[in-house]
Protein backbone atom coordinates (compact mmCIF):
# COMPACT_ATOMS: atom_id res chain seq x y z
CA UNK A 1 0.00 0.00 0.00
CA UNK A 2 1.52 3.28 -1.01
CA UNK A 3 -1.20 5.89 -0.58
CA UNK A 4 -4.22 6.86 1.47
CA UNK A 5 -6.43 5.56 -1.35
CA UNK A 6 -4.76 2.16 -1.00
CA UNK A 7 -5.37 2.18 2.75
CA UNK A 8 -9.04 3.06 2.20
CA UNK A 9 -9.44 0.18 -0.28
CA UNK A 10 -7.95 -2.27 2.23
CA UNK A 11 -10.18 -0.92 5.02
CA UNK A 12 -13.22 -1.47 2.77
CA UNK A 13 -12.24 -5.09 2.13
CA UNK A 14 -11.84 -5.65 5.88
CA UNK A 15 -15.24 -4.06 6.59
CA UNK A 16 -16.92 -6.28 3.96
CA UNK A 17 -15.75 -9.28 5.98
CA UNK A 18 -16.84 -7.75 9.29
CA UNK A 19 -13.24 -7.49 10.48
CA UNK A 20 -12.25 -4.71 12.86
CA UNK A 21 -8.82 -3.23 12.32
CA UNK A 22 -6.51 -1.57 14.81
CA UNK A 23 -3.99 -0.36 12.25
CA UNK A 24 -4.02 -0.14 8.46
CA UNK A 25 -0.70 1.32 7.46
CA UNK A 26 1.69 1.10 4.56
CA UNK A 27 2.18 -2.61 3.98
CA UNK A 28 0.70 -3.69 7.29
CA UNK A 29 -2.70 -4.48 8.79
CA UNK A 30 -3.50 -5.38 12.39
CA UNK A 31 -6.98 -6.79 12.98
CA UNK A 32 -8.72 -7.45 16.29
CA UNK A 33 -10.19 -10.83 15.43
CA UNK A 34 -8.58 -14.15 14.68
CA UNK A 35 -9.12 -14.58 10.95
CA UNK A 36 -10.56 -17.92 9.81
CA UNK A 37 -9.19 -19.66 6.71
CA UNK A 38 -12.35 -18.81 4.76
CA UNK A 39 -12.10 -15.13 5.78
CA UNK A 40 -8.41 -15.17 4.81
CA UNK A 41 -9.26 -16.57 1.36
CA UNK A 42 -12.07 -14.00 0.87
CA UNK A 43 -9.74 -11.21 1.98
CA UNK A 44 -7.01 -12.48 -0.33
CA UNK A 45 -9.48 -12.60 -3.25
CA UNK A 46 -10.90 -9.13 -2.49
CA UNK A 47 -7.46 -7.59 -2.18
CA UNK A 48 -6.34 -9.24 -5.42
CA UNK A 49 -9.37 -7.79 -7.23
CA UNK A 50 -8.43 -4.36 -5.82
CA UNK A 51 -4.87 -4.80 -7.12
CA UNK A 52 -3.22 -5.85 -3.85
CA UNK A 53 -1.56 -8.99 -2.63
CA UNK A 54 -1.93 -10.59 0.79
CA UNK A 55 1.54 -11.52 1.98
CA UNK A 56 2.06 -14.37 4.37
CA UNK A 57 5.77 -14.98 4.54
CA UNK A 58 8.20 -12.84 6.53
CA UNK A 59 10.60 -12.23 3.63
CA UNK A 60 7.85 -10.85 1.37
CA UNK A 61 6.60 -8.65 4.20
CA UNK A 62 10.13 -7.35 4.82
CA UNK A 63 10.54 -6.56 1.10
CA UNK A 64 7.26 -4.60 1.22
CA UNK A 65 8.46 -2.74 4.31
CA UNK A 66 11.70 -1.80 2.51
CA UNK A 67 9.69 -0.51 -0.44
CA UNK A 68 7.34 1.42 1.83
CA UNK A 69 10.21 3.07 3.73
CA UNK A 70 11.72 4.16 0.41
CA UNK A 71 8.40 5.41 -0.97
CA UNK A 72 7.66 7.30 2.24
CA UNK A 73 11.17 8.77 2.27
CA UNK A 74 11.20 9.83 -1.39
CA UNK A 75 7.57 10.74 -2.15
CA UNK A 76 5.92 11.71 1.12
CA UNK A 77 8.57 13.38 3.25
CA UNK A 78 9.47 17.04 3.07
CA UNK A 79 12.38 16.37 5.39
CA UNK A 80 15.79 16.04 3.72
CA UNK A 81 17.39 12.79 4.90
CA UNK A 82 20.75 13.72 6.41
CA UNK A 83 22.16 10.18 6.72
CA UNK A 84 22.95 7.57 4.08
CA UNK A 85 19.88 5.75 2.82
CA UNK A 86 21.43 2.48 3.97
CA UNK A 87 21.62 3.73 7.57
CA UNK A 88 18.13 5.24 7.37
CA UNK A 89 16.53 2.03 6.05
CA UNK A 90 18.48 -0.15 8.48
CA UNK A 91 17.42 1.94 11.48
CA UNK A 92 13.79 2.21 10.34
CA UNK A 93 13.46 -1.56 9.93
CA UNK A 94 15.82 -2.57 12.73
CA UNK A 95 17.76 -4.97 10.46
CA UNK A 96 21.33 -5.13 9.19
CA UNK A 97 21.51 -3.32 5.85
CA UNK A 98 23.60 -6.03 4.19
CA UNK A 99 20.88 -8.57 4.98
CA UNK A 100 18.15 -6.23 3.69
CA UNK A 101 20.14 -5.45 0.56
CA UNK A 102 20.87 -9.08 -0.28
CA UNK A 103 17.26 -10.13 0.35
CA UNK A 104 15.90 -7.27 -1.75
CA UNK A 105 18.23 -8.04 -4.67
CA UNK A 106 17.47 -11.75 -4.52
CA UNK A 107 13.69 -11.29 -4.51
CA UNK A 108 13.28 -8.15 -6.63
CA UNK A 109 16.01 -8.68 -9.20
CA UNK A 110 17.34 -5.16 -8.63
CA UNK A 111 19.27 -3.43 -5.89
CA UNK A 112 17.85 -1.16 -3.22
CA UNK A 113 20.04 1.59 -4.66
CA UNK A 114 18.51 1.23 -8.15
CA UNK A 115 15.04 1.12 -6.60
CA UNK A 116 15.76 4.37 -4.72
CA UNK A 117 17.23 6.02 -7.82
CA UNK A 118 14.14 5.05 -9.85
CA UNK A 119 11.87 6.58 -7.22
CA UNK A 120 13.99 9.70 -6.86
CA UNK A 121 13.96 10.16 -10.64
CA UNK A 122 10.18 9.83 -10.74
CA UNK A 123 9.86 12.33 -7.87
CA UNK A 124 12.18 14.76 -9.68
CA UNK A 125 9.93 14.45 -12.76
CA UNK A 126 6.94 15.26 -10.57
CA UNK A 127 8.64 18.32 -9.08
CA UNK A 128 9.71 19.54 -12.52
CA UNK A 129 6.15 19.16 -13.84
CA UNK A 130 4.71 21.07 -10.86
CA UNK A 131 7.09 23.92 -11.68
CA UNK A 132 7.22 25.23 -8.11
CA UNK A 133 10.99 24.71 -7.76
CA UNK A 134 13.98 25.25 -10.00
CA UNK A 135 16.51 22.44 -10.58
CA UNK A 136 18.84 23.72 -7.84
CA UNK A 137 16.00 23.66 -5.28
CA UNK A 138 14.91 20.21 -6.46
CA UNK A 139 18.48 18.90 -6.11
CA UNK A 140 18.64 20.17 -2.53
CA UNK A 141 15.13 18.93 -1.68
CA UNK A 142 15.94 15.45 -3.01
CA UNK A 143 19.25 15.23 -1.13
CA UNK A 144 21.61 15.43 -4.11
CA UNK A 145 25.08 16.83 -3.45
CA UNK A 146 24.81 19.08 -6.52
CA UNK A 147 22.73 19.89 -9.59
CA UNK A 148 25.36 18.05 -11.65
CA UNK A 149 24.80 14.87 -9.61
CA UNK A 150 21.01 15.11 -10.03
CA UNK A 151 21.39 15.78 -13.77
CA UNK A 152 23.81 12.91 -14.27
CA UNK A 153 21.61 10.41 -12.43
CA UNK A 154 18.43 11.69 -14.12
CA UNK A 155 20.03 11.33 -17.56
CA UNK A 156 21.28 7.78 -16.80
CA UNK A 157 17.73 6.70 -15.93
CA UNK A 158 15.67 8.65 -18.48
CA UNK A 159 18.15 9.39 -21.25
CA UNK A 160 17.23 13.08 -20.89
CA UNK A 161 18.61 16.03 -18.97
CA UNK A 162 16.18 17.57 -16.46
CA UNK A 163 15.94 20.72 -18.59
CA UNK A 164 15.15 18.67 -21.72
CA UNK A 165 12.47 16.80 -19.76
CA UNK A 166 11.03 20.12 -18.56
CA UNK A 167 10.71 21.36 -22.14
CA UNK A 168 9.03 18.20 -23.47
CA UNK A 169 5.36 18.37 -24.33
CA UNK A 170 4.70 14.70 -23.45
CA UNK A 171 6.20 14.26 -19.99
CA UNK A 172 5.91 10.52 -19.28
CA UNK A 173 5.56 9.44 -15.69
CA UNK A 174 5.20 6.06 -14.12
CA UNK A 175 2.61 4.91 -11.54
CA UNK A 176 4.25 4.65 -8.11
CA UNK A 177 3.66 0.90 -7.83
CA UNK A 178 5.55 0.29 -11.10
CA UNK A 179 8.63 2.37 -10.24
CA UNK A 180 11.73 0.25 -9.81
CA UNK A 181 10.26 -2.88 -11.36
CA UNK A 182 12.28 -4.68 -14.03
CA UNK A 183 9.76 -3.82 -16.78
CA UNK A 184 9.89 -0.15 -15.82
CA UNK A 185 13.68 -0.13 -15.68
CA UNK A 186 13.84 -1.77 -19.12
CA UNK A 187 11.27 0.71 -20.50
CA UNK A 188 13.34 3.66 -19.22
CA UNK A 189 16.48 2.23 -20.79
CA UNK A 190 14.70 2.00 -24.17
CA UNK A 191 13.97 5.77 -24.26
Amino acid sequence: MVSNRCKMAVKEELKKLGLHFIVVDLGEVDVMEVISMSQRELLKKGLLEAGFELMDDKKSMLIEKIKNVIIEMVHHSDEVIKVNFSIYISEKLNHDYTYLSNLFSEVQGTTIERFIISHKTERVKELIIYGEHNITEIAWKMGYSSVAHLSSQFKKVTGLSPSHFKNMKDKRRCPIEEIGTESNINRNNEN
